[in-house]
């Protein structure tokens, strides 16, 4: 199942802050191995945009503290204490090998507002078109959501997307996706490769977070999903392995590879499937979840049966099935409260359709 890596655009690394920081804060062997692959990628041609998690805790040492703080004012103390020093270190690694990094500091925003969205990817594009390396975290100093984002996986698929990567690597603390945790069963074995809708991982999601810190393995797998919506294979690997990022490109069997769709969906379907966050949901009856799998058809009034949020005209909703399993989402038409007054009317009664397919994205099968 495994391919080689395509020669057109950059690599998305990731890193994971217990791959990255230690209890006294930055990990200097652990952040060298990172920015001496990084570099090598760049010297070597290929583009690399590195998502990094990290900077809370590099912030404790200087707060004097040995544990994350449990509030969210404390969590964006440390952020703003921390970030600084994690960019800092970067910066002059890098520099050493005689590279330019620069910093991109992210938030859900961004990828909600569609002129946000496209100066993100202007900047990003024109950074690595300059050969300045990106190191892109999230903005967790005035963001609360932002600090629960998946430890960044999510980002980085988010960011891979967004400039068209060729891969996506995700760097933890094990060998890539395994059966299951080895600190409990001597009979964890690592999944090599697998398509994106193979069952498997949805159990390897339902088991927790497993050993793979903060994130676990279920943002490991929803990450690994939205880069294969946008056509982009992911890798999931050892951050101890200082050749990792090499074997990747050089299509080695390491890690676990999460194969990715045939097909990509359009820039502006995957903007509205991964880009903007869902205000609400829509559930609706058999018959819409047919028509709009199989037929590719609208959302009628007709076929909704409740509506849950509270959400205005234009803004994005998940699309659900009387098991309440994810359907679809899409950009609605109506506002919440029409909505409710609509559902199950014909759509001349209804005032207009609830979801055009042109803003609609099925993610189901």
């Amino acid at each position: 199942m495994r391919y080689p890596i395509a020669s057109a655009g950059p690599i998305v690394v990731k890193v994971g802050s217990s791959s990255l920081t230690g209890v006294d804060g930055i990990d200097e062997v652990a952040i060298r191995r990172i920015v001496d692959q990084v570099s090598d990628a760049w010297e070597s041609g290929r583009g690399v945009v590195l998502v990094t998690s990290g900077a809370v805790a590099a912030g404790l040492p200087a707060l004097g503290l040995t544990t994350r703080p449990r509030d969210v004012a404390g969590l964006q103390v440390a952020a703003a204490v921390g970030q600084g020093r994690l960019m800092a270190r970067y910066i002059q690694l890098f520099s050493e090998r005689g590279i330019v990094a620069g910093q991109v500091l992210l938030t859900r925003a961004v990828f909600g507002d569609r002129e946000q969205y496209l100066n993100a990817r202007q900047a990003l594009e024109r950074m690595i078109a300059r050969r300045i390396v990106p190191i892109v975290n999230e903005n967790d100093t005035v963001g609360i959501e932002e600090l629960r984002f998946g430890d960044n996986d999510r980002l980085a698929a988010l960011v891979s997307h967004l400039t068209s990567g060729a891969v996506l690597v995700l760097l933890t603390d094990t060998d890539g996706l395994l059966t299951a945790d080895p600190r409990r069963s001597e009979d964890a074995a690592l999944v090599s490769a697998v398509r994106h809708t193979d069952e498997i991982l949805d159990r390897l999601a339902a088991g927790g977070a497993g050993p793979l810190g903060s994130g676990g393995i279920a943002t490991k797998v929803a990450a690994a999903r939205i880069a294969a919506w946008s056509g982009i294979p992911t890798v999931v690997t050892s951050a101890s392995d200082p050749t990792a990022l090499r074997r990747v490109l050089d299509g080695e069997d390491i890690g676990t590879w999460v194969g990715p769709q045939d097909t990509r969906l359009p820039a502006r379907k995957l903007w509205i499937a991964f880009g903007q966050p869902a205000e609400g949901s829509i559930t609706i009856d058999d018959g819409a979840v047919r028509a709009i799998i199989a037929q590719g058809r609208s959302l009628l009034p007709v076929g909704v049966k409740q509506v849950d949020g509270e959400f205005g005209a234009g803004a994005a909703v998940e699309v659900k099935g009387p098991d309440a399993a994810l359907v679809a989402k899409g950009v609605t038409r109506l506002g919440a409260s029409e909505l409710r007054r609509a559902a199950g009317l014909k759509t001349t009664e209804a005032g207009g359709l609830a979801i055009h397919r042109d803003d609609l994205v099925v993610l189901a099968g």
